[in-house]
């Protein structure tokens, strides 16, 4: 049986739908603050959603059960992934880069859907109906499997970087400025992956311009 706090994640999506049969697309992202590795978006149509059990922001979610659910959303829906790298995030900036991956997971989805959740306040350069939704990985169902896919995504993605960057830890701190991660960095210096117009790997380039 779905447990409340789900119901009521479907319930927006339904109001969203305005009664319409029509197929909704959630997107949200994951990595926008770290200062290594990429910027990972997805974008989710949930076809089933009654066994969702759980279904939350990803960052109300225990890990294991973000991985269950990551299991079920890509059983019971459609997903695309979208993911740009720290190369292009140095080259464009943060915000644009979060917008080209959210785009690139919407193409990314074996449909066009109808409409698109967009969690935040951006808007995707796409030729479709869209809303974006302030903390909307906490209000709708679709945008909230989207936060799931995208995080346990980029979480993987960030333990085959430590694989080959096992100096800096990342599968623990999965890039962010943690305590941890800032001693790695002032020890090692800047790796390829980290990115270079975030402070303080910025502030460490200006003062020494051969790291």
């Amino acid at each position: 049986m779905t447990k409340p706090c789900v119901a009521r994640l479907i319930g927006f999506d339904e109001e969203m739908s305005q009664g319409d049969d029509v197929w909704i697309a959630g997107v949200d992202e994951a990595g926008r603050g770290p200062l290594a590795g990429p910027v990972v978006a997805a974008a989710v149509v949930l076809i089933r959603k009654t066994s969702l059990d759980g279904l939350n922001d990803s960052k109300q979610v225990r890990p294991r059960v973000r991985e269950k659910l990551f299991r079920e959303i890509s059983c019971h829906g459609l997903v695309g992934i979208g993911v740009v790298d720290e190369r292009i995030i140095d080259e464009i900036n943060i915000y644009q880069a979060t917008r080209l991956a959210m785009k690139r997971a919407v193409l990314a989805l074996p449909c066009t859907p109808d409409r698109l959740l967009v969690d935040g306040n951006l808007r995707l350069d796409l030729p479709l109906p869209q809303k974006a939704i302030i903390a909307g990985d906490q209000k709708s169902a679709c945008i909230a499997a989207a936060s799931i896919i995208a995080k346990v995504y980029r979480d993987a993605w960030m333990v085959h970087l430590d694989d080959l960057y096992p100096q800096y830890c990342f599968k623990d701190h999965k890039g962010y400025a943690t305590p941890s991660h800032l001693e790695r960095l002032r020890c090692e210096g800047p790796s390829p992956v980290h990115r270079k117009t975030f402070a303080p790997v910025c502030e460490m380039l200006v003062a020494d311009p051969k790291l």
